[in-house]
């Protein structure tokens, strides 16, 4: 791990590669999820090994991003990206997120002129569904997430009181009317077995999407994470992504 500065925060990554390459990706987790799971690290070696500059982030204020927890907004996601790619030299760069940094992904790189691809698994498609009642304290939401590297369930969880100010500036974003008119590649990943989103809707949504695309189903839930082998395959498919659409 590393703390890069960037105009406006200080975020913890780790990276893999060398910075001379020529396509930085950016591998974004998901809400309160960490850079140092073990799917990410093992995206992020895959990556490195195929010649890409390969970056993963704690989100502003999150785990090991300095900052309190009202840092971590759609709003912050989002300008951490954009202040990301200008840190790492503004290089063409590949977006791969899951769950809300697919949805970050998505935003951020249909308006970002470096952004030459995007990666989603299972990605979140609208603004954030709202707290349930029971698990506010005051004007915090209480949640919790497994320990890395996030490959089981782990009885030790990180606790985190998530201001309800993040529901409400979620609110204001929504991915698809700029992802309909998103001409850079885009590879989509969707679960069968997704508990937020269906596979229905998720083809429904890529078929709406302009080309060039891919699509790839997972028999996995919403945490793919779990799955050894639904990592790999993720790996493998990527390959298959970069090759047709980043060679010389």
């Amino acid at each position: 791990m590393s703390l890069i500065k960037t105009k406006s925060f200080e975020l913890a990554v780790n990276v893999r590669g060398s910075r001379d390459s020529g396509i930085t990706v950016l591998v974004l987790p998901g809400r309160l999820d960490t850079k140092d799971y073990a799917c990410f690290d093992s995206h992020l070696e895959y990556l490195a090994d195929k010649g890409f500059l390969a970056v993963s982030v704690d989100p502003p204020g999150t785990w090991e991003s300095p900052g309190g927890i009202e840092l971590f907004t759609t709003t912050n996601y989002i300008k951490a990206v954009h202040e990301m790619i200008e840190y790492f030299g503004n290089k063409p760069t590949i977006l791969f997120g899951h769950s809300r940094g697919g949805q970050v992904s998505m935003l951020a790189g249909a308006e970002n002129e470096n952004v030459v691809g995007i990666i989603l698994i299972n990605a979140t498609y609208g603004t954030p569904t709202p707290p349930d009642a029971d698990n506010i304290k005051d004007t915090f939401l209480v949640e919790y997430r497994d320990m890395p590297p996030g490959d089981k369930k782990t009885e030790e969880q990180k606790k985190f009181l998530m201001p309800l100010n993040y529901f409400v500036d979620g609110q204001k974003y929504n991915p698809i009317p700029a992802m309909k008119l998103c001409d850079k590649p885009k590879l989509i990943f969707y679960g069968t077995d997704d508990e937020f989103t269906s596979v229905e809707e998720v083809e429904r949504i890529y078929a709406s999407l302009l080309e060039p695309k891919m699509i790839h189903k997972l028999n996995v839930d919403h945490d793919y994470r779990y799955q050894t082998g639904a990592v790999e395959e993720i790996n493998r498919v990527v390959g298959d992504f970069l090759d047709r659409y980043y060679q010389d």
